[in-house]
């Protein structure tokens, strides 16, 4: 008995190294779809959704993500072995996929020809290889000041009247070539999209983003 527990804690600890490395991420989901929101929106992609995260919105529509040891430690190349089944974009999201260090899943992506996109709220070291970088903001966590200044579109989710200054101000800060978008909060949606139509008509450098996907009823 002795043995059979140190050999499960031995492998524990190996499996948690490999998670650490990013050679194995906790797979929440994955699956083929249409992005539904932001610059790419109509397009076909294979989305990677990975456990974990500590930024707390409490607006999230995945809020079993949030625990990380909910979610199996996948290994990475098999991740990658099951999306080139499906398409040539994937997207990666969460959770905060920059908890993990994504350096070996872009990689391998790479490898194979892919288009990679992140959507992440910025508020960790950014690794890996990106095609796109949708930076979506949270006030609870700000994003690195790397991130503002790679990333290619900025969303800003609008729940009350208060995030269009959190918007400015976060527009202040990414490169002048980066998208800015304004996306309604689902729950909220009826309320604050005649705000955000009225504020982009007056406020023209934003555009409006839809989860177009929830109007389509798809993943």
């Amino acid at each position: 008995m002795g043995a059979k527990r140190l050999s499960l804690r031995t492998m524990k600890k190996a499996i948690k190294q490999l998670v650490d490395s990013g050679k194995m991420l906790p797979l929440m989901e994955a699956f083929y779809t249409i992005q539904g929101e932001g610059y790419h929106k109509g397009t076909a992609a294979y989305f990677i959704r990975l456990g974990g995260c500590d930024v707390g919105c409490h607006w999230c529509d995945v809020k079993e993500s949030w625990d990380a040891e909910l979610h199996p430690p996948t290994d990475t190349l098999q991740i990658v072995n099951d999306a080139k089944k499906y398409s040539d974009t994937v997207v990666v999201t969460g959770g905060e996929p920059l908890t993990w260090d994504m350096t070996p899943l872009t990689d391998s992506l790479k490898a194979e020809g892919m288009q990679i996109h992140i959507e992440t709220s910025g508020a960790y070291t950014l690794t890996g290889s990106w095609d796109w970088i949708c930076l979506s903001p949270k006030k609870l966590k700000p994003p690195t000041k790397e991130i503002y200044e790679k990333a290619n579109e900025l969303k800003i989710i609008v729940y009350n009247a208060s995030d269009f200054r959190f918007a400015e101000e976060q527009a202040a800060k990414v490169n002048p070539n980066c998208i800015l978008y304004l996306q309604p909060e689902w729950s909220k949606r009826e309320k604050v999209i005649p705000e955000i139509v009225d504020y982009v008509m007056k406020n023209p450098k934003w555009k409006v983003s839809l989860q177009t996907h929830k109007y389509l009823n798809i993943p």
